[in-house]
């Protein structure tokens, strides 16, 4: 079986791998940085790319190209200090490498002077995060979305994700009891949550239909840990692209202030106390705003606060979907962490809900 060295050594030409350590903690795919030991020492990111969420990991790969093709000439007329990731090619010219497991390794240009937080620390990051998620939809922006494969099949499509909870429940409902524990209570819970917004899930999904919003370039998964910072404080990359491909904006813009303005995080196992911080909300979307401007519809305000409690309730929803499931997708430390992890993205919806007056004034106000 390949070795982590063996495997980090497909990717360089010249020198030898000094060190692979762990990199992120990241729910998906398994991710390490490689220091690479030759007349100077450079390093890189080295990623086992998960088949079990990518079905054809070449094409996460194959975004990840025409991106870096779409940018090349680009990122000069934006901003001089943006940087994108890049696929790193095998010695043999190859932009991946298949173990003997079949399993798909890629390595990616690290980013060096630079730094990603799991929570915003203040005001001013908050809005950076905002320029950071426009800056890259500003550069995306006129790359034709019939150049990018779908990496996930309807990926933010929450009516799908409802569908197969649906299925998912009847099976955990056939093979489990709910008595009256604590665990229990939270599981009906967690089902009466989401009886309640079934209908109203289908809210951009039906603005789509009607030709309000339409199918753009998305990162698809804009946390606020996926945007680097510089050392002095400005955004200056947006990583993990393995769900870079044709949605809507708005997955992107909810995904980024759900995750954004949630002061203890999505893994705190504090879900009662979690609360949505329209300060930061206000803060976050000030940058964007800023730099959005020119590409951004009326009907694409409309629907900025319907993005933010949806994708919250989003991914409440898939993360219990998988506790029931038997946690077959997201990487867990415990059974009960998918479940710890719903509670949290519910109660952030709830709390988006009881501000839904005030967060709808900070986006007329704002645009």
């Amino acid at each position: 079986m390949s070795t982590l060295r063996s495997l980090a050594s497909q990717f360089v030409a010249e020198g030898k791998v000094a060190t692979v350590e762990p990199l992120g903690n990241g729910n998906i795919n398994s991710t390490f940085l490689v220091t690479v030991q030759a007349e100077s020492q450079s390093r890189f990111v080295l990623q086992k790319i998960n088949a079990q969420v990518f079905e054809q990991p070449e094409l996460v790969i194959q975004n990840m190209v025409v991106l870096s093709e779409h940018l090349r000439d680009r990122v000069g007329g934006q901003s001089l200090y943006w940087e994108t990731p890049q696929i790193i090619p095998t010695v043999n010219g190859q932009n991946f490498w298949q173990d003997e497991a079949d399993n798909y390794w890629r390595a990616i240009n690290f980013i060096e002077n630079s730094r990603v937080l799991e929570t915003i620390e203040t005001l001013a990051h908050a809005k950076e995060v905002g320029y950071g998620l426009a800056m890259f939809h500003r550069l995306i922006s006129n790359l034709p979305v019939k150049k990018l494969a779908n990496t996930i099949k309807s990926f933010h499509i929450t009516p799908i994700y409802l569908k197969r909870y649906g299925k998912v429940l009847r099976r955990y409902q056939a093979n489990f009891s709910v008595d009256r524990s604590d665990h229990s209570r939270i599981i009906r819970y967690c089902i009466a949550f989401i009886e309640a917004r079934q209908t109203w899930a289908h809210v951009l999904e039906k603005a789509k239909a009607a030709g309000h919003l339409h199918l753009r370039p998305i990162h698809g998964d804009p946390k606020v840990n996926n945007i680097m910072l510089g050392t002095d404080g400005r955004a200056i990359s947006l990583i993990d692209l393995d769900t870079l491909q044709p949605g809507l904006i708005h997955y992107d813009i909810g995904d980024c202030l759900r995750s954004s303005c949630n002061r203890l995080g999505e893994e705190t196992p504090d879900w009662e106390q979690v609360v949505f911080d329209v300060a930061l909300a206000k803060a976050m979307l000030e940058g964007y705003f800023s730099l959005a401007r020119d590409f951004l519809s009326e009907y694409d305000y409309l629907y900025v606060y319907d993005a933010i409690r949806l994708i919250a309730f989003e991914l409440g929803l898939r993360f219990f979907t998988d506790y029931l499931a038997g946690n077959v997708y997201f990487k867990v430390k415990h059974p009960t962490h998918n479940l710890t992890r719903a509670m949290v993205q519910f109660k952030l919806t709830e709390s988006i809900e009881a501000q839904a007056k005030t967060i709808k004034g900070v986006v007329e106000a704002l645009k």
